[in-house]
């Protein structure tokens, strides 16, 4: 099995600075902040925000509800959104002509166009964002047991695979425990 490689912090860095729309910038934010699959995100509603949790409760496989939680400057670019569009949509995200509820092939494009415009060498694409916000969070000292329950896996092993931890942070580990 290959092990999905992880952007780094400056990658994702590239990324929100190369965003130069809220739409943009409220999609890059929800994907890394949340660590959500596309098609979590994809069924969200303007109505399923918390903003004073900050937190979105997602349907997930299974159709398992679990909470996810996102940082101020996801909460700061997703109100500079919704409030930028002039449409009255229920979704959370809306195509920019004719708003109506975003496509997960449109998700993808969007990520696509803004990975072009940062120049970053690695291919980006919605799910590398999970996976980069589990190994962010790993190398950051979250338990595995809580970046389970973040991402929504029923088993551990899942977890393992999305999470790995940075050569840098394995080295680190290492030589303070040897």
């Amino acid at each position: 099995m290959r092990i999905p490689k992880a952007m780094s912090e400056e990658d994702i860095e590239a990324l929100r600075e190369a965003c130069v729309s809220p739409l943009e910038h409220a999609l890059v934010e929800v994907l890394y902040t949340t660590g959500c699959r596309i098609g979590e995100i994809h069924g969200l509603n303007r109505n399923s925000i918390d903003w004073e949790g900050r937190s979105i409760i997602v349907r997930g496989k299974g159709d398992k509800e679990r909470e996810v939680y996102f940082t101020i400057k996801c909460a700061i670019w997703l109100k500079r959104y919704l409030r930028s569009r002039k449409d009255t949509d229920v979704a959370l995200f809306v195509t920019e002509r004719a708003p109506r509820r975003m496509g997960i092939p449109q998700m993808r494009y969007v990520i696509k166009r803004i990975s072009r415009r940062a120049d970053i060498e690695v291919n980006v694409y919605p799910h590398k964002l999970r996976h980069s916000y589990a190994t962010h969070l790993l190398n950051n000292d979250t338990p595995l047991e809580v970046i389970q329950s973040f991402l929504g896996h029923a088993r551990m092993d899942t977890t393992r695979i999305y999470a790995q931890l940075s050569g840098d942070r394995r080295r680190e580990l290492y030589r303070k425990h040897f």
